[in-house]
């Protein structure tokens, strides 16, 4: 088959900013390709659907100023393809919407080098959506006109039309021109432009960082002027600008522009950092802990050989890294579930009982409403009364439920996973803690608190004990844990998962 069925280059437009905006087609390419060249504003975020094996490289890395890294950018793709690598250059929006995609594509052209566009939302059709401003309506507006803001001098051929873009029937929407917001509106009026025509000026539209100004189109740069909007942005003008609503659907998100720090495991991150984008925060990361196989294997193996040999009545799951530790090594060792037959199993709360479905396992116990150590003592107490009882746990942690069920059972716990702390000191999010750039901190278990508070310098120390920074706990015992080490709980999650978490910090938000 011909290599133009096998493209080595994908153009890939990473759309406005919000990560589920990104299409179905971009996401596929990202997560085979070997190398990602993305511009400076596509969002961090953004960057989670590549393969973690990918190279990841910003055009701000590449040699020269800005107009001097082109052909860099030209010969790296270039390059690249030909030494039989898959390579994303990576966009915002649309790649051929003011994105120099046809200038790359015609470099990849000449080189005889195969390759695919793959479309964005484009930041007009972004910011229409998150403002509730519509583009185009029967009654106002027959047109929408895409103009740059940010001509080329050497341009050849027709400049801008001012007064066609005047007397145009419809809304513009201005790329790239806040620096020359100024020249814009004065050549607008000029021509013919009424100075009442509704405008607004939008920067991170579809993200919790959206900020937005309206005016008439005669004071747009005094409005933008105190409202301190910078570049980039996107400028809208025309009547259908003022048949927006008071506030957006986005905007009426119950975290909206909250600032919110998510601290759990890089690999368990993924789905809150999803849900709190949802509800309109903007969320920045830091892994805490990682886990890891234990150090020694021995004693996990030795478990599961009793398991096998059915020395064990109840298996007992406290966490939702526990099952897939567990399960995972079982595997590893050439065994399966049949080892598991006629253990009883355990969970501490739901997420951790969903986690053994992923495997066709059901939980023979769950607690119906405390999801902790005292809730799953509470709830096994009645079942395992001189019965053998294995806790499958992590290398750290509180031994209540050990020291409780012993009572009554006879217990033995084993290390399924190791739980190490992580936190590097230099990264840039302590930066944004001690700039006070975060309002919320969001901590999922004592030992993720534990090795965060640990980083705290005095500036961030400091931040929280003024308030400035609020702690949020997933249950009491985290919250003990953080008030052990002076500092105060701003919200406890009523039910100690995830999504009680998120409920908690959105009422305490809204009671703020």
């Amino acid at each position: 088959m011909s290599d133009l069925h096998h493209p080595r280059v994908f153009l890939v437009g990473a759309g406005p900013g919000h990560p589920g905006l990104l299409t179905l087609r971009a996401a596929e390419v990202l997560g085979r390709a070997d190398l990602v060249l993305y511009d400076q504003l596509v969002p961090e975020r953004i960057l989670d659907f590549a393969s973690p094996l990918a190279e990841k490289m910003c055009v701000r890395d590449l040699p020269g100023t800005h107009p001097d890294k082109y052909p860099h950018i030209h010969n790296l793709l270039i390059d690249s393809a030909r030494a039989g690598k898959t390579v994303v250059r990576l966009k915002g929006g649309d790649p051929l919407i003011f994105g120099r995609g046809g200038e790359e594509a015609e470099r990849l052209r000449e080189a005889g080098v195969s390759y695919e566009v793959v479309p964005g939302v484009t930041a007009a059709l972004a910011a229409g959506a998150f403002l509730e401003v519509p583009l185009t309506h029967r009654r106002f507006s027959s047109a929408l006109a895409l103009v740059t803001g940010h001509e080329l001098p050497s341009k050849p051929g027709n400049k801008l039309d001012w007064q066609a873009l005047a007397a145009f029937p419809g809304t513009l929407a201005i790329y790239m021109g806040i620096a020359r917001l100024p020249i814009i509106v004065s050549e607008l009026l000029k021509n013919g432009k009424p100075g009442n025509t509704p405008a607004a000026i939008v920067e991170r539209a579809s993200t919790g960082e959206q900020r937005v100004v309206y005016g008439p189109l005669a004071e747009l740069e005094a409005v933008r002027r105190h409202a301190g909007l910078e570049a980039p942005g996107l400028i809208l003008v025309g009547d259908c600008v003022a048949q927006r609503p008071e506030r957006s659907w986005w905007e009426k998100r119950p975290l909206y522009g909250q600032r919110v720090l998510v601290t759990r495991p890089a690999h368990q991150a993924g789905d809150m950092v999803h849900k709190l984008e949802e509800l309109g925060a903007v969320v920045f990361k830091l892994p805490t802990v990682e886990v890891r196989e234990p150090a020694d294997l021995g004693p996990l193996d030795r478990a599961l050989d009793r398991l096998r040999e059915k020395q064990i009545d109840w298996l007992v799951f406290t966490s939702v890294n526990g099952v897939h530790a567990l399960l995972r090594r079982l595997e590893a060792r050439g065994r399966d579930l049949r080892d598991l037959g006629g253990v009883k199993l355990a969970t501490i709360g739901p997420k951790t009982a969903d986690a053994l479905r992923e495997y066709h396992l059901r939980p023979d116990l769950v607690p119906e409403r405390t999801f902790s150590s005292e809730g799953l003592v509470e709830a096994m107490k009645p079942h395992v009364a001189g019965q053998r009882v294995l806790l499958a746990r992590a290398n750290r942690g509180r031994e209540l439920l050990k020291d409780e069920l012993a009572r009554i059972a006879n217990v033995e716990q084993v290390t399924v996973y190791d739980q190490v702390d992580v936190v590097d000191p230099s990264s840039k999010v302590l930066d944004h803690l001690r700039r006070g750039e975060i309002r919320y901190v969001t901590l999922t278990s004592s030992n993720i608190a534990r090795a965060l508070i640990a980083t705290f310098d005095d500036t961030i120390r400091g931040r929280v004990e003024r308030g400035e920074i609020e702690l949020v706990a997933i249950s009491p015992e985290t919250g003990r844990a953080v008030r052990e080490l002076g500092f105060r709980v701003a919200a406890e999650a009523e039910e100690f998962t995830t999504d009680g978490l998120i409920a908690s910090l959105v009422k305490q938000v809204q009671s703020a």
